[in-house]
């Protein structure tokens, strides 16, 4: 049986998400490792890609560490510049993909307030066929639930669906329910690996 659904996670493999290279252009490396050591900002972040309202979570956090208030607002108020730049050559892949009638799925940790403003300076964000966001589903990866329920919504089987996500723990648990898994690392390995499922021609540009 072969490949019916390419499956992309967002960060890491379509946008980079490096929220520490953001702090450290802004206020430094040493009040980044300051502030990341005091306050679980990536934590924080967790419960946004959970369900919890974006801004709510992101302020109230703020309010708990008054004396990072203006650096922790900015995770919110300046999202798009934590999630930058795009990955061109995974773009281009997705849309290949969809050049040649392969239905492409997201499948991603993100709240859906953080998609909101993703959408707005990413367009291929809403190029997908169907959209699994942790947020709207209220479980995130690698929590087997998740792939359970893209597999229910989609109808195909899980070896029908190839995906690739950056991290190794992601692919482990959509492996284990029958997935076909790439761990993600460059644009030029995922589009090897496209090659070698046959999805796309020998040589695809990226």
């Amino acid at each position: 049986m072969g490949i019916e659904a390419v499956v992309f996670d967002i960060g890491n493999v379509l946008i980079e998400w490096q929220p520490e290279r953001y702090y450290d252009r802004t206020i430094g490396e040493d009040r980044r490792r300051a502030m990341f050591a005091e306050v679980d900002l990536h934590g924080m972040n967790e419960r946004v890609d959970a369900g919890e309202d974006f801004r709510e979570v992101i302020y109230d956090t703020a309010e708990t560490y008054p004396g990072w208030r203006d650096e922790i607002r900015q995770w919110h108020d300046n999202w798009i510049e934590l999630a930058a730049p795009e990955i061109p050559g995974s773009v281009r892949l997705l849309r290949a993909l969809r050049g040649q009638g392969i239905p492409v799925f997201a499948l991603s940790n993100i709240g859906e307030g953080t998609l909101a403003l993703g959408r707005g300076a990413y367009p291929f964000l809403s190029e997908f066929d169907r959209e699994y966001i942790s947020g709207a589903m209220k479980v995130t990866k690698p929590n087997p639930r998740i792939y359970e329920l893209v597999e229910a919504d989609c109808g195909l089987a899980p070896e029908t669906l190839l995906f690739a996500d950056d991290r190794a723990e992601n692919i482990a648990a959509a492996e284990a329910r029958g997935w076909q898994g790439h761990q993600f690392r460059d644009a030029k390995g995922w589009a090897d690996c496209l090659v070698s499922y046959g999805l796309l021609p020998e040589g695809i540009a990226v």
